[in-house]
């Protein structure tokens, strides 16, 4: 009886061994690429008195 339980109990350790998790940490072989398509739009919008505006005006000469 006692030489069975030990035999079991050696069987059940066997077992549990066996189902161990291992973790491996390795490099990818190739190098990561990101592609960043982005499209970037503004819009500024300018408000200015209707005197500032006569004085910038395209016949004024100053652009």
């Amino acid at each position: 009886m006692c030489l069975r339980n030990i035999g079991s109990a050696l069987l059940l350790g066997l077992l549990l061994g066996a189902c161990t998790p291992t973790v491996q940490l390795a490099a990818p072989k190739e190098p990561i690429n990101i592609n960043l398509n982005v499209k970037i739009e503004h819009e500024i919008y300018i408000k200015v008195d209707k005197e500032l505006d006569n004085i910038l005006d395209e016949s004024s000469g100053l652009f």
